[in-house]
């Protein structure tokens, strides 16, 4: 006899609401679905972590990962058995996440495969307190967390960092390509102080089986909607070698674009396999009208110019699984060569050539005995490299060559052990502590003016980094937990600038150069609440103290910077930014109302920023110490000022009722950030109010959606170097269908094929938070077409 039942299951810390099959009381795969309009009883289980299902002692379950975000927290239960297939789920479902500490948004992997985009800043753009900066928009866009970017937004991938230089210039892509990805997670609050301190603003977390932490299954699966595939247990190792392969390919009108990949995972003999490769190319994209609001004298089509894209990127690794644990290593490839749109841009044809070599390592081996439960490690090391091309003299095309290069060698290290939990009367106490550190060696040379004091953006610096957290979990009952989380590190850098006055370069005389050794000792810690209250509702509480450390642009730029068009000045004499803040959080997941409300409110004292001073290069000072007096660039110095930030953040999903066969419903959103110095003048670059909202159906096999976001004009802007934004309305909409196969159509087992819609309406878009924003217009209108196999 097989009966449907609802249940809610703990995976990484988050509680799913489930649709799922049970065969004589097996369970079945544990993937997401749409709440039933009939009622049915809630059942609360625990979903298996990789490890437990391969010890020796399946009797003893350990808790999930302390302080970790969804994504790698899942809670540890005893190996499966065989279950019948469930139907495939019904896909869109709003994930909520309940028992985080603070709010955190998860783009499962069905929305990924939906939704597409070539950079994380695309792909996170609407998603309420985050954006993309969209300095090339299709290629380089960085995420963006409630108004804080760069220095204060951490991207990693299975947990370690994403490497690059994104951080140090706008135009610099992020080498975390979505389309290899299964799923991304954006970490506020105490979760993100694993990472480090240069975390305040959130990390983005992106999530993938390049080294694979459980051998894999040929049983057919339904649609993995979160990106958690069904693993077999390890006894199973040693039968029959298995394979999968997965082939993902689309197309689009607005760029012309074509991408396309595979990947394949196979195991045996307690070993597991995973490689993956993908590429993909793109023309100047459509635009709805004239891109420069400034100038209107150039010739400019209907495209965007200098907007074309080209990336691909090939990985393999593996995965060795014994008695208590595993440990794998992975080696990534990642390219791009992508064009900077823009006057400046398509006057040089400035385009990027990217390049990175990444090795990483992991494992995590479970003792059986009483005290430690779980140890885990990450090592990894990476070598990038990028040219930033273009003419040196737009009238004369062979001055086409190498411009500036940045370098990027980095390695990083963390270890993290996890006590059993133990019963201290008041409240059952987990705790899990680790130690990180890390090393890295940048470099930005240029051909102008080889071994003169400006040349290039920074001289060659480095720097060391070794840090220690703790994360202490308190379960007073079921409904009501707390946690207390700290980390202190330490900080060296090394470097050397010029010895500038205080915040000005006179005439572009140059001035000697001073080697700096900055080192600082930042402290972190943060106390969090959650609640249970009636009604399914979660509510939480915390409040955060984080120190960061200066990084290095900020300390030592003492050149030119073409991504902002400025002359950068670092300030080897910043402090310790500091900042205090309190989150408080409503949310709901279960039933067919599901929603998360939050509200915030950051004090910075000592907050860096990019301050420009109203002085230009070749009319305040001559030469802005290169030679070049025809050099326009705005004069920018890193400096530090008192600032608060605030907002809120809101998203709802509610089934209506059933419809054809589906169920159909609302669904809204609205989020906004105010950012002000103390004396009330505005904090450079902060994103608009927006509202937005749209209908959905769905069924086991069909989702349809049509949502508008309206994003409000922004006049709330700095004092000097940075215009009002008009707003603008954002239609899209989409249609996707999943269905199993049978082995007799090309030996494949699953498909998934959509339309999307983007930017429906045509209209003219300037993202508020570039710094090309009045030069460069997001893409118009156009559809994307894709398909997914699996076989």
């Amino acid at each position: 006899m097989t009966f449907q039942r609802r249940r809610t299951i703990s995976i990484g810390g988050a509680s799913w609401l489930l649709l799922c099959a049970a065969s004589h009381g097996a369970l079945a795969d544990d993937t997401p679905s749409a709440s039933s309009t009939t009622p049915l009883p809630d059942i609360t289980v625990t979903a298996p972590s990789p490890i437990q299902r391969h010890r020796a002692a399946p009797s003893r379950t350990p808790t999930r990962v302390v302080g970790a975000a969804p994504g790698r927290n899942r809670e540890a239960a005893p190996a499966p058995q065989a279950a019948s297939a469930a139907p495939a789920p019904q896909q869109g479902v709003l994930p909520v996440i309940t028992d985080q500490f603070a709010t955190v948004t998860v783009v499962p992997n069905e929305e990924l495969r939906r939704e597409g985009g070539a950079t994380l800043g695309d792909l996170l753009f609407s998603k309420p307190g985050i954006t993309g900066s969209s300095f090339a928009p299709g290629a380089s866009s960085r995420p963006i967390i409630r108004g804080l970017d760069v220095n204060r937004v951490g991207i990693v991938e299975n947990g370690l960092g994403g490497g690059g230089v994104s951080d140090l210039g706008e135009d610099h892509f992020v080498p975390i390509d979505p389309f290899s990805t299964n799923q991304v997670e954006v970490v506020r609050g105490p979760a993100a102080l694993r990472y480090g301190s240069t975390s305040i603003g959130g990390v983005v977390s992106a999530t993938n089986n390049r080294i694979p932490d459980a051998m894999p299954t040929c049983a057919a699966t339904p649609f993995q909607s979160y990106g958690l595939p069904v693993k077999a247990p390890l006894a199973n190792a040693s039968a029959p070698g298995c394979l999968n392969v997965e082939t993902r390919t689309s197309v689009s009108s607005v760029d012309r674009g074509v991408e396309g990949g595979m990947l394949l995972d196979a195991g045996g003999n307690n070993v597991a396999v995973h490689a993956d490769v993908y590429g993909r190319t793109s023309s100047d994209y459509s635009i709805p009208s004239y891109p420069y609001l400034f100038d209107q004298t150039r010739p400019v089509g209907s495209r965007q110019p200098n907007s074309a894209a080209q990336s691909d990127g090939a990985s393999v690794g593996a995965s060795y699984f014994f008695m208590g644990g595993y440990v794998g290593a992975s080696i990534t490839q990642n390219d791009s060569l992508y064009h900077i749109p823009g006057i400046d841009g398509s006057d040089h044809q400035t385009r990027i050539d990217a390049h990175q070599t990444k090795i990483a390592v992991k494992g995590e081996y479970r003792p059986d005995t009483a005290a430690i439960d779980a140890v885990r490690f990450w090592v990894g090391a990476t070598d990038y490299r990028h040219n930033e091309i273009g003419l040196a003299d737009p009238a004369d095309l062979s001055s086409d060559g190498v411009r500036q290069t940045f370098t990027n060698k980095e390695q990083e290290a963390r270890v993290e052990v996890q006590m059993m939990p133990f019963n201290a009367r008041f409240a059952t106490v987990t705790t899990a502590f680790g130690l990180q550190a890390g090393h890295q060696e940048l470099t930005a040379p240029s051909p102008d003016d080889p071994g003169a004091l400006f040349n290039g953006l920074w001289s060659p610096n480095n720097n060391n980094r070794v840090a220690g957290y703790v994360f202490n979990e308190f379960k007073f009952t079921d409904a009501t937990k707390a946690q207390v989380a700290g980390r202190i590190e330490h900080v060296e850098l090394h470097g050397s600038t010029p010895d500038f006055p205080a915040d000005f370069l006179p005439d572009g005389v140059a001035q000697s150069s001073i080697t700096r050794n900055p080192s600082y000792t930042p402290v972190s810690g943060s106390i969090g609440l959650i609640q249970n209250l009636p009604g399914d509702l979660v509510g939480s509480i915390t409040a955060q103290y984080v120190e960061r450390a200066p990084k290095p642009a900020e300390l030592f730029s003492r050149g030119a910077h073409d991504a902002t068009a400025t002359f950068d000045i670092g300030n080897p004499n910043l402090t310790i930014e500091t900042a205090k803040s309190v989150e408080i959080g409503v949310r709901k997941a279960t039933g067919p109302f599901r929603f998360e409300a939050t509200a915030y409110y950051t004090r910075f004292n000592n907050f860096i920023y990019r301050r420009l001073t109203g002085v230009t290069c070749g009319g305040d000072f001559d030469s802005c110490g290169n030679g070049d007096p025809s050099n326009e660039a705005r004069q920018a110095v890193y400096s530090q000022r008192d600032a608060t930030f605030r907002g809120a953040e809101f998203q709802s999903q509610l089934d209506i009722g059933p419809l054809n066969g589906g169920i159909w419903g609302i669904e809204d959103q609205f989020d906004v950030v105010r950012a002000t110095f103390t004396d009330g003048t505005n904090v450079p670059r902060i994103p608009p109010a927006r509202l937005g909202g749209g209908l959905f159906w769905r069924d086991s096999n069909w989702f349809a959606r049509v949502n508008l976001v309206h994003a409000f004009a922004q006049s709330d802007i700095a004092v000097i170097g940075e215009t009002p934004t008009a707003g603008y309305n954002l239609l899209n909409a989409e249609i996707t269908y999943n269905t199993k196969l049978t082995s007799s159509w090309i030996g494949a087992k699953e498909m998934t094929v959509g339309l999307v819609g983007k930017n429906l309406l045509n209209e003219d878009i300037r993202n508020s938070v570039s710094y090309t924003k009045d030069e460069v217009l997001m893409p118009g209108i156009g559809v994307r077409a894709f398909a997914n196999l699996k076989f």
